[in-house]
């Protein structure tokens, strides 16, 4: 039993569950994991004792699910996308290889599909650049990885693909776009890469785009739509159509206000720290933070954290694992444990804190969370059974609207000109 996946198989969006089913999911998932301590204990396995262990056990059965990992970008930075160049089942030179993933228990992830802003694009969006084909080279060498290492990758797209392949003891394996400028402007884009397997989207980068003002990263960006442009706002209800989750991560507080105002579906922060911690125009402040939940005018979601030391802490050679706790354990008080999860962004962050160095290490930032009096449920839900909980909701959301008969949007990037029609003379 503690080599099975102990995330519960039919978690739906919490914000319309009734409140005494979630009180007996609460109250009967623990009875069925003590059932399978029990269980395990008779074969002779025996339960460990000190916080490590316990929290390598505890994963076994709830391993992690990180909400973004940068390896495609590291085998196109690093490799030109030459797959043949490294071995994953050999020590990488980055945060990820397959020993390590194996030794840190990470049962699913999304790979990270990101290529950079560019200051060409014009002011308007409107110059033609090579995003929209990096991009689909990006999908491309993931699902090149994914195939080569197919003993221990699956690729999975939806939330039951995710159980399977952990099941299977594969490491599930999803597509997330970090940032809207990768759509060309056009959500024709977004449904194609919807079909290729994107499952999230972040709706800016460190730019803004036709879509949204960013936070920028390192330093605020001027706005230009003042949160979401007409033409995002006709974005979030696709996104929610399509079941793509719309990942608050990098866009300013006024977008992520109106895209939580807009959404009929949960929501993520794939990767992000807490402003709290690090007055940075990039992480995430009290204001959302305290939009995401359950209750009236709240929005379900998980906010999935950061392990970067710059976005972290103003002193980044401080930070550690007990200071990344630190901030999960903030991130609860103001959402609660339902709401919170791991994205470290591995493969894409230049340092790391200390103990968590490289994905071998998610179990010390578990026993760090035994020891301040996590229980294992509580661990499950944030090594991955929150993240799964709001992936339903947003399939549930999207499968309710195509039976309301929501149709593709036919919505056009105002600013366009090449889409506008002629006179036809045949």
């Amino acid at each position: 039993m503690s080599s099975q996946p102990l995330l519960p198989h039919d978690r739906t969006d919490l914000s319309s569950t009734p409140r005494r089913k979630l009180i007996l999911t609460t109250i009967l998932i623990p009875i069925l994991l003590i059932g399978g301590i029990i269980f395990v204990s008779i074969k002779g396995d025996g339960i460990p004792k000190d916080e490590l262990g316990l929290a390598r056990y505890y994963l076994k059965g709830s391993p992690v699910i990180d909400g973004h990992i940068d390896l495609p970008e590291f085998a196109r930075a690093v490799y030109g996308n030459n797959i043949s160049a490294f071995d994953l089942n050999k020590p990488s030179k980055g945060h990820v290889d397959i020993p390590r993933i194996r030794e840190g228990s990470l049962g699913a992830f999304f790979w990270s599909i990101f290529v950079e802003c560019r200051e060409d694009n014009g002011k308007d969006f409107l110059n033609p650049t090579f995003q929209v084909r990096d991009t689909l080279e990006q999908i491309d060498v993931s699902f090149n990885l994914i195939e080569k290492y197919s003993d221990t990758f699956a690729f999975a797209s939806t939330s039951d693909e995710v159980e399977v392949a952990i099941k299977q003891g594969k490491v599930a394996s999803m597509f997330g776009l970090e940032g809207g400028h990768m759509l060309g402007n056009s959500l024709g884009v977004l449904r194609t890469y919807h079909k290729l397997g994107v499952r999230y989207m972040t709706l800016t980068h460190s730019c803004n785009n036709a879509f949204a003002d960013s936070a920028g990263i390192f330093e605020s960006v001027e706005e230009q739509w003042g949160g979401l442009s007409k033409f995002g706002k006709s974005l979030i209800p696709e996104m929610n159509r399509l079941g793509v989750i719309v990942d608050l991560s990098h866009v300013s507080d006024k977008t992520a206000l109106q895209a939580l105002s807009i959404t009929r579906a949960p929501i993520m922060l794939s990767h992000s720290a807490a402003r709290h911690f690090n007055n940075m125009s990039r992480n995430v402040p009290d204001e959302i933070l305290a939009k995401i939940g359950r209750g009236k005018h709240q929005v379900d979601g998980v906010v999935m954290v950061n392990f970067f030391p710059v976005f972290a802490s103003s002193k980044p050679e401080e930070v550690d694992v007990k200071y990344i706790a630190d901030e999960i354990e903030y991130i609860v008080e103001k959402t609660g444990k339902h709401h919170v999860g791991i994205g470290s962004d591995y493969d894409g962050i230049e340092s790391t804190p200390k103990g968590l160095e490289d994905v071998s290490k998610y179990p010390y930032l578990f026993a760090e969370l035994l020891k301040r009096g996590w229980t294992e449920l509580e661990l499950s839900l944030l090594s991955g059974g929150n993240f799964l909980r709001v992936f339903r909701g947003v399939e549930e959301v999207s499968r309710k609207l195509r039976e309301q008969g929501w149709k593709p949007s036919l919505e056009v990037y105002e600013k366009r000109r090449d889409l506008e029609p002629i006179e036809w003379e045949g």
